[in-house]
């Protein structure tokens, strides 16, 4: 990493897995995490989805350094849980699934997983390992222009476990969503979590199975946790 340190305050292209591409001021650099400001926000990215970095050296292409302080600034060295846990309460875009990304609140940092408030999909499991970036709105933005009282964030009431499958085996004989609801095998009653599998029931009433390393994130449908 001490080499990388020294790309700090340049131009840069990153690549992420998926081939979704980065470009603009590397800000900062931690041992599972970095800092990228691309002139307009600031992304927070697990070096695990980073597939290159490289400098930047055409001049027509570079961003001006950002007048404002990152969530890095607060901290003494940063990391990935640091970075999520500074960013609690913020409204926030945080990308999963491919090109789908959700807004919303980290409401809590657990072991393996961390709990997301969704205007849209309510309360939300999200998996440490699948998060592709994250990056805090402007303070002065609110979610889908609503007003305070058309967006109550409020936790659940739902005890949380440590990790992320046992936080999911308290909502089996639940209907669920998982990773967004795009692929209909990965919507329906989950029957069981047990041996890294998601034993799920989905509409036709075939029994799909699951591996819970592959789950990017589960909601329950119209409702909260």
């Amino acid at each position: 990493m001490s080499n990388m340190t020294e790309l700090i305050g340049n131009n840069v292209y990153i690549e992420l897995t998926k081939k979704s591409y980065f470009k603009g001021i590397l800000i900062d650099v931690g041992s599972d995490i970095l800092v990228l400001y691309d002139g307009q926000k600031f992304f927070y990215i697990p070096w695990l989805h980073v597939r290159s970095l490289q400098l930047n050296s055409n001049t027509n292409d570079q961003v001006d350094s950002p007048t404002e302080s990152s969530l890095a600034e607060e901290t003494e060295s940063i990391s990935y849980r640091k970075i999520l846990t500074n960013a609690k309460g913020m409204f926030t875009e945080i990308s999963v699934i491919g090109n789908l990304s959700f807004h919303g609140y980290i409401l809590s940092v657990l072991s393996d997983y961390f709990v997301f408030y969704s205007p849209v999909f309510n309360t939300m499991y999200i998996s440490l390992s699948h998060l592709k970036w994250i990056t805090p709105y402007h303070k002065n933005i609110t979610p889908y222009t609503l007003s305070n009282t058309s967006l109550p964030v409020n936790p659940s009431n739902t005890p949380l476990l440590r990790s992320f499958e046992d936080q999911l085996k308290k909502v089996e004989g639940k209907l669920v969503v998982i990773d967004g609801g795009g692929d209909p095998m990965k919507i329906g009653l989950l029957k069981e979590v047990k041996n890294n599998l998601l034993e799920i029931a989905i509409a036709s009433g075939e029994t799909v199975y699951l591996k819970l390393t592959h789950v990017k994130s589960l909601h329950l449908p119209n409702a909260n946790f």
